[in-house]
């Protein structure tokens, strides 16, 4: 199967530079909705076919809960010593074969 990248659309979801609390409450709610986001795609699975296996791979999750508490320590340590963080989110879309 070939991939053709092209990138069709960039979405700026987060740019600027923010006092530590700031930038904490941004990148926790993003982590938190695609946690949720996840969470729900299991549990609509489970809800199409009752007998289904419940035993899903929560790699992802694990992961973006991890880096939610490595960004709180970046932002406990920016707070600590008066400095401030940049964030640069950008979003691409691509269609892939």
């Amino acid at each position: 199967m070939s991939i053709s990248k092209k990138v069709l659309s960039k979405v700026q979801l987060v740019d600027g530079v923010f006092i530590p609390s700031e930038a904490s409450e941004v990148i926790s709610r993003l982590i938190r909705e695609k946690i949720n986001f996840h969470k729900l795609n299991r549990l609509s699975m489970c809800e199409e076919n009752v007998s289904s296996y419940s035993g899903y791979d929560d790699s992802r999750v694990t992961e973006l809960i991890e880096k939610r508490k490595e960004f709180k320590a970046i932002c406990i340590e920016a707070k600590l010593t008066g400095k401030k963080i940049k964030i640069n989110g950008v979003l691409e879309i691509e269609v892939i074969d």
